[in-house]
């Protein structure tokens, strides 16, 4: 067995493994005393646009990870700017997303190396390895997956990227070869090398704010990401955004149920879209059109979230069995023969066959905006088979997911999807949501409610109606149905934090840190555990437990730069005498965005004061 000398200008990098420094350059073998190069994962090439190299690596382990395994390092050789910022993002990605099949790593595996006899500074980020191969190589040696893999695969990766996206990072480099199927059959999304975190700032950049053409995003220069074939326009223009993530989620399974590379497909001139389909005679329409609208050239044109995809996802089974029923030999022939079939006792048998058909033309003309005549073949569908209702329902339960961004349609669909199914619980929340939206009251409570008669334990619907009383500040309501999201689920960790917030702004401190506390042992979601931390820290304030409070506090901001934590924060330092560091942190409260209450009222409190500094006595007369 061999180990590798980590300095890349090494004349002979391969050495015994039971040597401790290099016999060529005299680097120790040894890195950061942990670490032993086993065997590079990709070759060892002096070129000079090879800015990393990758090894399979021996750790020794350490206190965030103490058993001894192997894993992977990856060696920046070039210490410049653009570069070091790259891993030193990865590397915060890493800590920050917390997957079962998203490469783990901690703050000790990143850390900077120096050869011997050498001024070249390594960056060195260590992350867990997955065994099994990557989709790129997995497809050179297979044939195409079926439709029915390609759905299971679909929502695993999404299910990933759910994570990913709600720990406010996009991945940016979505393809094969950044997928590993592990011998367990599980898929495993590596390379975060690229990952961007959506922040203010970041939406700042490629919104083009500020009015000046500095780089590609306005007053700012956003560094693109591009992998011929997967990359979106969007993100080739150095604006990527989370949906660009989907364009290149689309792409990735057209290589996968085609499996031919994306450069052998041609495309419509006219539309842009890639010509695929014909090399995937086994999908059916249904999921063909739905990998295009991931595909689709502009950003609003596709699923706007990752719960929009699972959501579409769910349904498309059904959608894909009526499909193959309505076109089948069988179908089509029943349509020619229905009526005679009436008249001689085989009605029974073209039932569902002709029901079937009648939806089918049903969401051709509601496709085609013909909303009245569909509404009349809709009713004849159920007439012939009730059982239809579900179908139809579903058609427009997907129709309103697709809506989002016009929530006057939405509302109308999800309305049609529950006048044809009245079962379906997500359709009366999400309807509920909208009302809300909309203010209309009395709506958004009655349908609330019907979600939960259908469904008793979803804590999301009822965390859903105690976020409706607490924006109308009807707070002991909005207290009994966080209670009660609590209760029915572990993972209403949104509804622990609000509690919390509650109990402050009622003087229960100590309930509300012990809430706060709770929360955070049970949430790994940054944004979360920010919010907790300053409810924790809000709580130590309001006691005066001022050390504590801004300790917490701290936590809180660099998690997540929430705009109330720092006006907290301000108030902590004030309190502690740090006025300097006070000051710095109030400029950070008074121009950040925010609409929550709280912070208004800080911010007036201390504009108030500040104007008070500038008002002078007027002098008494002699």
């Amino acid at each position: 067995m061999s180990c590798y000398c980590i300095n890349p200008f090494c004349d002979n990098r391969q050495n015994p493994n039971d040597i401790e420094n290099c016999l060529s350059c005299g680097t120790s073998l040894l890195i950061n005393d942990r670490i032993r190069l086993v065997e590079p994962l990709r070759e060892l090439a002096n070129n000079p646009f090879n800015y990393f190299e990758v090894f399979e690596v021996d750790d020794a382990g350490t206190q965030w990870n103490p058993s001894r395994k192997r894993r992977v390092m990856k060696v920046l050789k070039w210490d410049t700017p653009n570069l070091v910022k790259l891993i030193e993002h990865e590397s915060l990605a890493l800590q920050l997303i917390q997957h079962p099949n998203i490469p783990e790593s901690t703050v000790d595996d990143f850390f900077t190396f120096v050869p011997k006899n050498s001024r070249l500074i390594l960056h060195c980020l260590v992350m867990d390895k997955f065994e099994g191969e990557n989709l790129e190589q997995w497809i050179e040696s297979n044939e195409r997956i079926s439709q029915s893999l390609a759905l299971e695969w679909l929502k695993e990766l999404v299910e990933i990227l759910d994570t990913v996206h709600r720990s406010d990072f996009f991945h940016r480099d979505i393809k094969p070869s950044n997928i590993v199927l592990q011998p367990n059959g599980q898929l495993a999304l590596i390379d975060f090398g690229t990952a961007r975190r959506l922040t203010n700032t970041y939406l700042a950049k490629v919104s083009g704010s500020g009015g000046t053409d500095k780089g590609r995003g306005g007053r700012y220069e956003v560094t693109s990401v591009v992998t011929p074939y997967y990359t979106s326009l969007e993100q080739i223009n150095g604006q990527a955004v989370p949906q660009s993530d989907f364009y290149a989620l689309g792409r990735t399974f057209v290589n996968l149920v085609t499996a031919t590379p994306l450069s052998n497909l041609p495309t419509d001139q006219k539309t842009g879209r890639l010509i695929w389909r014909d090399k995937a005679p086994h999908i059916d329409k249904p999921f063909a059109d739905f990998l295009d609208e991931l595909m689709a050239l502009l950003p609003g044109q596709r699923p706007q979230t990752t719960r929009v995809i699972l959501q579409r996802l769910e349904k498309l089974p059904q959608q894909i069995k009526n499909y193959r029923l309505a076109n089948s030999k069988v179908f089509q022939y029943s349509k020619y023969t229905l009526i005679v079939l009436g008249f001689v006792g085989g009605v029974f048998l073209s039932i569902p066959l002709a029901a079937n058909y009648l939806v089918t033309q049903g969401e051709k003309l509601e496709a085609a905006n013909n909303s009245l005549r569909a509404q009349d073949v809709f009713y004849w569908a159920i007439k012939i088979r009730p059982q239809s209702n579900r179908t139809i329902s579903s058609f427009y339960f997907d129709k309103a997911v697709r809506s989002t961004k016009d929530l006057g349609l939405a509302k109308k669909y999800y309305e049609l999807a529950i006048k044809y199914n009245n079962y379906d619980a997500d359709a009366y929340t999400n309807l509920a949501f909208i009302c809300q939206q909309f203010n209309e009251d009395e709506c958004a409570i009655k349908n609330y409610e019907s979600s939960f008669k259908l469904k008793p334990d979803n804590w999301e619907s009822r965390f859903g109606l105690a976020l409706f009383y607490d924006d109308r500040r009807m707070y002991d309501l909005a207290e009994k149905h966080y209670k009660l999201a609590i209760e029915m689920s572990r993972e209403a960790i949104p509804a622990i934090n609000n509690l919390s917030r509650l109990k402050i702004l009622d003087g229960e401190y100590n309930v509300a840190i012990a809430l706060a506390k709770s929360g955070l042992q049970k949430t790994e979601n940054i944004k979360l555990q920010s919010t907790l931390y300053k409810n924790l820290g809000w709580a130590k304030l309001e006691l005066k437990r001022y050390a504590e409070a801004k300790a917490d506090l701290e936590k809180s901001t660099k998690l997540d730069a929430r705009t109330d934590a720092y006006c907290l924060l301000a108030q902590a330092q004030e309190a502690l005498g740090e006025i300097n560091d006070a000051r710095l942190t109030w400029e950070i409260c008074l121009i950040a965005e925010s609409n929550q209450l709280e912070v208004q009222q800080w911010r007036l409190q201390i504009l108030k004061r500040l104007l008070g500094e500038f008002v002078t006595p007027t002098p008494s007369s002699p």
